[in-house]
């Protein structure tokens, strides 16, 4: 009996929940993503709020970061998360995103961001990320050189 090999890429959907101008909540549609090949960063792509089209939002946040924010304050600057308690009394876990063009404070259920982080620590163990930079520089040539 052969064994699977394991991914090396994991992506999972997750509902955010965000404060409207006028202090609704609404839902906004994450895809966090990981890959092996940059073991310490986690890609959220924001996709919009729920029935609306915009274009999608692309921030990368260390995978370090979102495991310390399951539980404690974390982060400076641009990404900072806060583990919190939502309307029903289930464990969430705020996350704020800054840039120059604005801030956004959004809510998740602790237990989804749990499963998903507990997947990318099935493809790379804390403390076992590394990176080949030999091919990391090959690409980076290859991508500087005219076509």
């Amino acid at each position: 009996m052969s064994q699977q090999p394991i991914s090396r890429t994991h992506a999972q959907d997750l509902v955010l929940q965000v404060l409207d101008a006028w202090g609704r909540t609404v839902d906004l549609n994450a895809e966090f993503a990981y890959d092996a090949a940059d073991p310490w960063a986690v890609i959220i792509t924001f996709r919009g709020a729920s029935g609306r089209s915009t274009e999608p939002v692309t921030w990368a946040v260390g995978r370090d970061l979102l495991l310390q924010g399951l539980t404690d304050p974390a982060g400076e600057g641009d990404v900072q998360l806060f583990p919190s308690v939502d309307e029903g009394g289930r464990a969430a876990v705020i996350m704020e995103l800054r840039s120059p063009d604005g801030r956004l404070v959004t809510q998740m259920c602790s237990s989804e961001l749990y499963r998903f982080l507990s997947r990318t620590l099935m493809i790379v163990p804390r403390g076992s990320e590394s990176m080949d930079l030999d091919r990391l520089a090959e690409e980076l040539v290859r991508q500087s050189e005219p076509q």
